[in-house]
C-alpha cells in the first residue's frame, strides 16, 4: 500500500468517524400529539391573600344589564372611564424564567434573559420595547383615532369610547417594567420535555401548569417588592405549559385573594418562530388585556363559551391566532385583538363604532346571550 493511499484511507476514516459522532449526538425531538393553542385562568387563590396590604391595585367597579336581563357586576383596573378623566399608571415587575431540560427530556435550556433575537435585542428587552409598554403606536380603528399610546390602553379607550371620547386624559398605562433577577426551573421528565413546535419551526419546551404556578407562588412570597399595588409578569421563552398532559398553554393570569386587596399576577411565553401560536408578544397582549378587565378572575358573565369576563379567549382561534401586525422600532409585533363589553351582552354603543372587538373581527355576541 502506498503512503499516499494509506493517508487517504486514514483521512476518510476520520471523516466518517466524526460524522458518526455528530450523528450520534444529534438530538431528535418528538412531535406534540393533539396540540391545541389555548390560554387558561387559574381560580383565585383565596387562601394566599396578602395580609392587610398597605397599597392595593387601582381598580373600579361597574355594571351592565346583559341581553338576558341579568345585572353583571365587574371590577377592572384603573379608575372609572365613566366618571373620571385621569391617567393611571400601574407599576410592573418582569421576572424572566429560564427552563432547563436534562438528557432524559431534551438536553436544552430556554432563557428569556440572555437569548438574543434577530433584531439584536434580548427577549426581555424586545418585550419592553413592544407596544405593550411603548406608547409609540397610533391606534386608529375604523377611522377613529383612539390615541398614540400603549396597546392595552388603546383597547380600553375603545371599550368605553362613548365616554372616553370626551375624556381625553383617561388612560390606564403600564409603567416602565423593572426587571427582577431571573429564576431557573430544572424540569424533570415527569413534568415536561422538549418537543417540536406544533405551530411553527424549531422546538419548544413544555411544563406542567400547576407545578409552574407553585414556583411562582414561592417566588412572589419571597419578593418583598411584589405587593398588591403592582403587577408581576413572569416571562418564559419558547415554552408552553400543559394541563393534565394537554398542550399547549400560552399564558394565564390569576390572583391571590379577592378584591380589593388581592395580589394579581400573570405569565406568558414569547415564541420566536414566525407564525407560531404565542408569537412574540401576542400571548402577552392576550393576558394583559384579560388582567385589565378581569384582574381577580371573578367577573362572572352569562356566556356558554366563557364563564368569566375574559376578553381574549373568544378570538384566539381566528387567523394568526387573533393577532394583527404592528411595526415599532423596526420590529413587527403581533398583538391579539380583544373583545369589548358588548360581546358579553352590554350595550354595544359603549364601544367605538359599537364594535364588538378592537379590530371589528367579532360579529356576534357570546353564545347564550
Amino acid at each position: 500500500m502506498s503512503k499516499r493511499f494509506a493517508v487517504s484511507v486514514m483521512v476518510a476514516s476520520l471523516v466518517l468517524a466524526c460524522a458518526s459522532i455528530a450523528f450520534a449526538q444529534e438530538t431528535k425531538y418528538p412531535d406534540i400529539l393533539d396540540a391545541k393553542p389555548m390560554f387558561k385562568t387559574l381560580p383565585n387563590h383565596a387562601k394566599l391573600a396578602p395580609a392587610a396590604p398597605a397599597a392595593t391595585l387601582t381598580q373600579w367597579n361597574g355594571s351592565f344589564k346583559d341581553l338576558l336581563g341579568h345585572t353583571i357586576n365587574y371590577t377592572m383596573v384603573g379608575t372609572s372611564p365613566i366618571s373620571t378623566n385621569v391617567t393611571t399608571t400601574i407599576p410592573v415587575y418582569i421576572i424572566p424564567v429560564k427552563l432547563k431540560y436534562g438528557k432524559s427530556n431534551g438536553n436544552r435550556a430556554f432563557d428569556p434573559q440572555n437569548t438574543v433575537l434577530s433584531n439584536g435585542k434580548t427577549v426581555i428587552n424586545n418585550i419592553i420595547a413592544s407596544p405593550i409598554f411603548n406608547p409609540g403606536v397610533n391606534f386608529t380603528q375604523g377611522g377613529t383615532n383612539l390615541g398614540t399610546t400603549q396597546y392595552i390602553d388603546a383597547f380600553q379607550r375603545g371599550n368605553f369610547w362613548s365616554t372616553v371620547a370626551s375624556n381625553s386624559n383617561y388612560h390606564v398605562l403600564l409603567g416602565t417594567p423593572k426587571v427582577l433577577a431571573e429564576k431557573t426551573i430544572t424540569v424533570t421528565a415527569a413534568l415536561g420535555s422538549v418537543m417540536n413546535n406544533p405551530f411553527g419551526s424549531g422546538v419548544v419546551g413544555t411544563y406542567d401548569i400547576n407545578a409552574f404556578d407553585a414556583k411562582l407562588q414561592t417566588w412572589m412570597a419571597a419578593q418583598k417588592k411584589i405587593t398588591p399595588g403592582v403587577l408581576p409578569i413572569f416571562i418564559t421563552y419558547d415554552v408552553f405549559l400543559t394541563s393534565g398532559g394537554g398542550c399547549c398553554i400560552g399564558g394565564y393570569h390569576s390572583a391571590n385573594g379577592p378584591q380589593p386587596g388581592g395580589q394579581t399576577y400573570s405569565t406568558t411565553t414569547y415564541v420566536d418562530s414566525p407564525g407560531s401560536f404565542s408569537q412574540d408578544v401576542s400571548a402577552l397582549s392576550h393576558e394583559i388585556g384579560e388582567w385589565l378587565d378581569d384582574p381577580f378572575v371573578d367577573n362572572s358573565v352569562n356566556c356558554n363559551d366563557n364563564s368569566i369576563l375574559e376578553v381574549g379567549d373568544p378570538l384566539e382561534g381566528n387567523s394568526n391566532y387573533g393577532a394583527y401586525p404592528y411595526t415599532l422600532g423596526g420590529f413587527t409585533y403581533n398583538l391579539q385583538s380583544l373583545v369589548f363589553l358588548g360581546y358579553f351582552g352590554a350595550p354595544p354603543s359603549t364601544s367605538v363604532h359599537s364594535w364588538l372587538a378592537f379590530q371589528n373581527d367579532e360579529s356576534h355576541v357570546c353564545p347564550g346571550q
